[in-house]
């Protein structure tokens, strides 16, 4: 005989689906960056090689704010509404510090 699976907790999907998307976000990084570096190391001073070091690059910063979104929507598919809104409110802080670090680093 085999046993049947069980359902899987509200927990349980939250950390299948936050798992996908960092092991997602990681890996198109990885990838980005070392075919980025393979390149301009091959190539020398490549703008494709450029390109790709910064999607990698980008990828690997907004990987954090796309796990915090799946929170929310996991949290909001349950109507777990504390726990949507607090992430709601990281989600904000999140953006909102990107956007200042945006607008008032001259360097950019």
């Amino acid at each position: 005989m085999t046993a049947e699976p069980q359902p899987q907790s509200a927990s349980q999907r939250l950390e299948r689906a936050v798992g996908v998307v960092l092991r997602a976000g990681v890996t198109l990084s990885t990838v980005c960056l070392a075919v980025g570096a393979v390149w301009a190391l091959a190539a020398g001073e490549s703008g494709g090689a450029r390109v790709l070091l910064q999607i990698g690059i980008v990828v690997l910063l907004t990987t954090p704010v796309a796990r915090v979104v799946v929170s929310i929507a996991q949290y909001v598919s349950e109507s777990d509404w504390p726990f949507a809104t607090l992430t709601t409110i990281v989600l904000v802080e999140l953006l909102a510090s990107a956007v200042a670090a945006l607008l008032f680093n001259k360097k950019l």
